[in-house]
């Protein structure tokens, strides 16, 4: 089991990469990091002397000041640096730069080309392991608008009613979170000096159109409803990342139209232009379901009969979500990837609930992972 060390734990890639090792714990251990510890050299060297592997994501991306975000980045690597020399520690150390490297009029880019250099040059001093990857606009749910992303901030204005704006009408490579983390993982296990790795990007589409898909979404799905025609996985990981910028509380439950006559009613539970599976569940009183997540999968529980709680949390987080829905008036909510969720039957009689997923359950990558919404512990 490697013990595996992450700066910047706390941010957009650094999430995920923490959750991704957290599904793998018989190969991994997380060791805790928290920014403060850059500051403070006991705690520097406590950690780097636990570590097999330290990923280096801990970076300043944006600030009005570029001068203040190449200093910063330098700092950050520099007290790495100083702590492994001191401890005589010698750990396999991940760095993720960027493809700006490659632009000489980006400070940030230059921070992070000379933090690589730094670090390649220790690991060549003391014979230590080292990995740099240069990797271009990284995209995914949780990322943040006007710092990390594009894609974060046109999907935020969408989602509030704001009116986004090409500036630059280039073409962007992107890659996505996941698609990252599993190239890091795999980098984990090599075991030699590479100082420079490009890691390609598996999309590359003008900033124009990363916005008329995200404006598809808001008008199909957050206006209408309606699950879009996801024709590529690049879509579906847009998609999902779009739905992580959805206000929960604001948005869920959501009533369903209900059409009467004398012979009775019909409902619509769902339009889906990308297939998927439905199905539906029996629950008696007092008795809850589910406390599970998925990583990829868009899900949409809708009660038809009885009254139930579906509770929701995001992973990594402490925050429930609560949402009532009540048969009498039927209403769905949909569950965003990275949540762990549970449905309860809160009422007297049998819950009836219809559940659609995006792909049909497969027992050999069923991409549904254990977790109680509220910790036990």
């Amino acid at each position: 089991m490697k013990k595996i060390g992450i700066t910047g734990a706390s941010g957009f890639i650094g999430y995920h990469l923490s959750r991704a090792i957290s599904l793998n714990q018989d190969y991994y251990k997380l060791v805790p990091f928290k920014r403060d510890c850059f500051y403070d050299n006991d705690s520097m060297d406590e950690f780097v002397t636990n570590c097999d592997v330290i990923v280096h994501l801990a970076a300043l991306n944006r600030h009005e000041n570029d001068e203040v975000i190449f200093q910063t980045n330098l700092e950050l690597t520099d007290k790495l640096i100083e702590a492994l020399l001191r401890t005589d520690s010698r750990p396999h150390v991940i760095y993720t730069s960027s493809v700006l490297e490659k632009d000489s009029s980006s400070l940030y880019g230059s921070s992070k080309k000379e933090s690589r250099i730094k670090l390649f040059n220790w690991s060549k001093d003391v014979g230590s392991t080292f990995t740099g990857l240069l990797l271009p606009n990284i995209f995914g749910p949780f990322s943040k608008p006007f710092y990390n992303t594009v894609v974060a901030t046109f999907s935020h204005q969408l989602i509030f009613n704001h009116n986004p704006m090409v500036k630059e009408d280039r073409t962007l490579g992107l890659l996505y979170v996941g698609d990252l983390v599993n190239h890091i993982l795999k980098n984990i296990d090599f075991n030699s000096i590479n100082s420079e790795v490009q890691i390609q990007a598996t999309e590359k589409i003008k900033v124009s159109d990363i916005l008329l898909l995200l404006a598809s979404f808001k008008k199909e799905y957050y206006s209408l409803g309606n699950i879009p025609n996801l024709c590529s996985k690049f879509e579906l990981d847009l998609f999902n990342t779009f739905r992580s910028f959805i206000p929960l509380e604001e948005t869920y439950p959501r009533l369903l139209e209900i059409h009467k006559d004398n012979r009775g009613s019909f409902t619509e539970l769902i339009r889906a232009n990308s297939g998927g599976q439905t199905s539906f569940s029996t629950t008696l009183p007092r008795v809850t379901r589910g406390e599970h997540f998925h990583t990829r999968k868009i899900e949409r529980f809708m009660v038809i009969k009885g009254q139930a709680m579906v509770q929701m949390r995001k992973i990594g987080s402490e925050e429930i979500f609560s949402f009532i829905l009540d048969g009498r008036t039927p209403s769905y909510v949909d569950i965003p990837i990275w949540y762990t969720h549970n449905i309860s039957n809160i009422g007297d009689e049998e819950l009836i609930t219809v559940f659609w997923i995006n792909e049909p359950y497969n027992i050999e990558n069923p991409d549904t992972w254990m977790e109680p919404v509220i910790s036990k512990h």
